[in-house]
C-alpha cells in the first residue's frame, strides 16, 4: 500500500466522501489512487478558490467535511480567501496540500514555499506527514479536528515521497477501521459540551430582570432546533431575537421563528442595539463595525451594555438554548413562527427590489440559497422570509468570490435540493470557473447574476470613508463597463445554459424554466441603471 492509498482509505473511513481538487505534479499519486476508492468522489475545480469555496459550501450543508486537494504553497494561497470564509462560518474542511519530496525541499525549486506560514492563519489545525507510516493516523486526526467541536479548517501537508512510498497496509487498515468504528458509536460530528446549569440559571435571571436584553444568534444556533428554543426564550421574557449579519447557514422560511438580522452598516446596527443593557451571545461574536470610518465608532454596543455568553462553538448550542427556555418557564409552543407569505409578482423594469420580489414569489421549497448579491442583495432577505422553508448561506467572512463555489459545494452535498446562487457581477468574476464545474457535474444550480455594471458597494464606501476626491480616475476603478461583461456568453462557454433578463417578466420566465429543468442555469439579470443598485 502506498502512502496516498493509506491517506484516502483513512479519509473515507472517517466519513469524507468528496474531494474538490486542483492537483499538480506532487499530488499525482493521490490522483492515481482515487480509482481504487469508489467511495471518494473527485470533483475538479479550475481554480483553487473554487475548490476551497465548494468545500465550504459542502461542509455547511453536509455537516461533515469534504477534502480539497491543492498544489503546494501557491495552490493553497490561491484558495485562502474562501478558506477565510469557511473559517468564519465554522465550516469543517480538510485540506490536503501536496509538497515537494522531503529530500527535494533543500534545493529550493521554483514552487518551494513556506506552506505552514500560508496555512496557519486560516487553519485551526495543521500537520505535515513525515513518513508513510504516519499518513493514515494524520488523516483521521485532520477529520476529527475539522469536525470539532468547534468545527474548523484542518490542513494536512503530504510530501510527494510520503505519498508514493510503501507503508504497512495492515497498520493503515487498522487505523481506518478504528476511525470507522468511532463514527458508528459516537455522535458524528460531535454536538459539543453541555453548558453548566448554573450559567443557564444566571442568564435566566438576566432575561427575566426586565432590563432591555437581546439574544444574538450565530453559527449552529440558526438551525431549526436551536431557533425554536431561542424564540421560546425571547417570546417568554420579552427579549429581542437577533442574528449576526452574515451567518454561515440559516434555516428560515414559513413555519420557522422570526429573527431580526443585524444590519451591515455600523450606524444602522448601532441603532438596532440602542438602549440594550444586556446582550446574550449564542455561538456568536460581539458585533462590531465591518470597517473603520472617520468619526464613527468601531464598537456598536451602547455604553454600559453587559455581554453574556451562553454557548460558543465548542458547546451543545441547541441543548443550551432548550435548557434556558425551560428555566425561564417557556411553553413548548411559545416560539413565534413566520407565516407563509410571498410577495406579488412585479412587472416592468428590473430593479434590485423588483428582482428580489420575483425570486421571493418563485423560490422553490427546500431551496439552498448562496447569497453573494452584495449591494443588490439588501432586498432579498425580506422578500423571501415568508417563502417555503429553505437554507440561506451568507458571505460569512466578507471575502468576495464565495457565492458560485459555495453553491457548487452545496449542490454536491444535497443533490436532491435546488440551489440558487444570488450573485453580484463583480464578485462573480473572482471564481466564475465554478460554472464549468457545475456543468461537468450536472449540478442543479440556478445562478441569478445581478448586473449593475459596477462594484456598487465600493462606490458607496468611497463616500462613507470621507475620501476627498471622486474624479474619473477613481470612478474608473469601480466601474465594470467598457467593455461590459456578457454573462450569457461566459456561462454558455462553460457549458451552462443561460438567458438574459432586463424586465421582471423576463426574469420570472427565465427562473421558471431554470427551476423546471435539471442541471445548471444562469439568468443574467441586468438591473435598471437608474435604480440606485
Amino acid at each position: 500500500m502506498k502512502g496516498a492509498q493509506a491517506l484516502i482509505g483513512a479519509l473515507v473511513a472517517s466519513g469524507v466522501e468528496v474531494c474538490f481538487a486542483n492537483p499538480g505534479t506532487s499530488e499525482m499519486h493521490f490522483v492515481a489512487s482515487l480509482d481504487g476508492f469508489v467511495e471518494m468522489r473527485g470533483v475538479l475545480g479550475l481554480f483553487e478558490g473554487v475548490c476551497t469555496g465548494a468545500a465550504d459550501g459542502y461542509g455547511r450543508m453536509a455537516d461533515k467535511p469534504a477534502s480539497t486537494l491543492l498544489h503546494l504553497g501557491p495552490g493553497l494561497a490561491n484558495g485562502l480567501a474562501n478558506l477565510h470564509n469557511a473559517r468564519r462560518a465554522g465550516s469543517p474542511v480538510v485540506n490536503i496540500v501536496g509538497d515537494h519530496a522531503t529530500y527535494h525541499k533543500r534545493y529550493d525549486a521554483p514552487l518551494e514555499s513556506d506552506i505552514e506560514s500560508l496555512a496557519r492563519p486560516m487553519s485551526g489545525w495543521y500537520r505535515s506527514s513525515a513518513r508513510p507510516e504516519d499518513v493514515a493516523a494524520d488523516a483521521v486526526a485532520a477529520v476529527e479536528a475539522a469536525c470539532g467541536p468547534p468545527r474548523k479548517v484542518a490542513t494536512l501537508v503530504l510530501p510527494a515521497d510520503v505519498s508514493w512510498l510503501d507503508t504497512d497496509a495492515a497498520a493503515a487498515q487498522t487505523v481506518a477501521a478504528r476511525a470507522a468504528a468511532r463514527r458508528g458509536s459516537l455522535a458524528f460530528p460531535p454536538q459539543g459540551d453541555q453548558v453548566p446549569i448554573d450559567l443557564v440559571e444566571a442568564l435566566s435571571h438576566v432575561l427575566r430582570s426586565g432590563e432591555p436584553t437581546a439574544v444574538l444568534l450565530g453559527g449552529r444556533s440558526l438551525r431549526e432546533r436551536a431557533l425554536l428554543a431561542a424564540s421560546r426564550v425571547t417570546a417568554t421574557t420579552g427579549a429581542r431575537l437577533l442574528s449576526e449579519t452574515f451567518p454561515g447557514r440559516t434555516e428560515r422560511g414559513a413555519g420557522l421563528p422570526v429573527v431580526e438580522r443585524l444590519a451591515y452598516l455600523g450606524e444602522l446596527a448601532a441603532k438596532q442595539l440602542e438602549g440594550l443593557r444586556h446582550l446574550v451571545l449564542v455561538d456568536a461574536r460581539v458585533p462590531v463595525s465591518p470597517f473603520a470610518y472617520p468619526g464613527l465608532n468601531s464598537e456598536l454596543l451602547p455604553a454600559g451594555c453587559e455581554v453574556h455568553v451562553l454557548a460558543s462553538g465548542s458547546d451543545d448550542v441547541a441543548g443550551a438554548l432548550e435548557a434556558l427556555a425551560d428555566t425561564v418557564g417557556a411553553r413548548q409552543d411559545a416560539a413565534v413562527l413566520r407565516s407563509a407569505e410571498r410577495p406579488g409578482r412585479p412587472t416592468g423594469p428590473l430593479t434590485a427590489a423588483a428582482a428580489a420580489a420575483v425570486v421571493g414569489s418563485l423560490l422553490p421549497e427546500g431551496s439552498i440559497v448562496s447569497d453573494e448579491a452584495i449591494t443588490a442583495g439588501i432586498f432579498f432577505s425580506g422578500a423571501t422570509e415568508g417563502a417555503p422553508r429553505h437554507d440561506w448561506l451568507g458571505l460569512s467572512g466578507n471575502a468576495i468570490g464565495q457565492g458560485l463555489p459555495c453553491a457548487t459545494g452545496a449542490a454536491v452535498a444535497c443533490p436532491d435540493r435546488p440551489v440558487i446562487a444570488l450573485q453580484a457581477d463583480g464578485s462573480a468574476m473572482y471564481t466564475i470557473q465554478a460554472l464549468w464545474t457545475q456543468a461537468r457535474e450536472g449540478l442543479d444550480v440556478t445562478t441569478i447574476l445581478l448586473d449593475n455594471a459596477s462594484y456598487a458597494i465600493l462606490n458607496f464606501e468611497l463616500k462613507r470613508v470621507g475620501a476627498e476626491q471622486e474624479g474619473p480616475a477613481a470612478r474608473s476603478l469601480l466601474d465594470l463597463s467598457n467593455p461590459s461583461l456578457d454573462f450569457v456568453k461566459l456561462a454558455q462557454g462553460m457549458g451552462v445554459g443561460a438567458a438574459r433578463a432586463e424586465t421582471c417578466e423576463e426574469l420570472g420566465t427565465g427562473l421558471e424554466q431554470a427551476f423546471a429543468e435539471p442541471g445548471p442555469h444562469l439568468v443574467h439579470a441586468v438591473l435598471s441603471r437608474d435604480s440606485g443598485f
